[in-house]
């Protein structure tokens, strides 16, 4: 896995290129530090611009809403915004630890709801790898 990291997207793209290395030859590209930025449109934008030249895109910590608009242009994705929002939210009654942050069923159900999201914006995008039913 290839990384692109920073506000210069595709001046990277353009360093990779003058190295020798093209980046839509590689199976998978990481798209970092978009977690920094507050407004998902211009990371929206860049995925679109960088999808549209053939790389295929696995975003770091993409805000939910923006993973949503743009998940017919990304591969892959990773956050850790369940486990937040896990620890703020009251924890599963069930459940002896002191909140939810590190737990495994709070961060499937918190997939399962996103995918969800994701499938009933974008229709057959979601390719699920895991089951949604595990439980620990």
């Amino acid at each position: 896995m290839r990384f692109l990291v920073r506000s210069t997207y595709l001046d990277h793209l353009e360093q990779w290129l003058a190295a020798g290395i093209d980046l839509r030859e590689e199976p998978i590209v990481g798209l970092g530090s978009i977690c920094r930025k507050g407004n998902t449109l211009p990371v929206a934008l860049m995925i679109s611009r960088l999808a549209r030249l053939g790389l295929r895109l696995h975003t770091f910590g993409y805000k939910t809403t923006g993973l949503i608009s743009s998940a017919d242009q990304i591969v892959s994705s990773d956050s850790l915004a369940w486990s937040r929002a896990a620890r703020w939210e009251a924890r599963h009654p069930r459940h002896q630890h002191g909140h939810c942050g590190n737990c495994i069923d709070y961060a499937l159900a918190w997939r399962a709801e996103l995918l969800e999201r994701v499938d009933r914006a974008h229709p057959g995008v979601v390719e699920d790898l895991l089951p949604l039913n595990h439980t620990a």
